[in-house]
């Protein structure tokens, strides 16, 4: 389970697992809006992580970033770690 402190929203923190086919699972958003959150989750549950991020890329809230923007900034620090790997 990959674990991402998000920055400038009411969400404190990200959970998520992807798979050997770059396919999200699992999402989980501790805190923030609920429903929206676990619509958010819903949504990309088994997607690939490369087209969530281009999609919730840059999707502004309060702060000038939002929660699935965070998501997607979750993602990018993920691929990140794992191409050190």
């Amino acid at each position: 389970m990959f674990t991402y402190s998000p920055i400038g929203t009411c969400s404190r923190q990200i959970l998520f697992e992807v798979d050997s086919e770059n396919k999200i699972h699992n999402v989980r958003f501790i805190g923030g809006c609920s429903g929206n959150l676990q619509g958010i989750a819903r949504l990309v549950e088994g997607k690939d992580i490369d087209e969530i991020e281009a999609i919730l890329k840059g999707v502004r809230c309060k702060g000038n970033t939002s929660c699935p923007d965070q998501l997607a900034k979750a993602i990018a620090e993920y691929k990140a770690r794992k191409s050190e790997n």
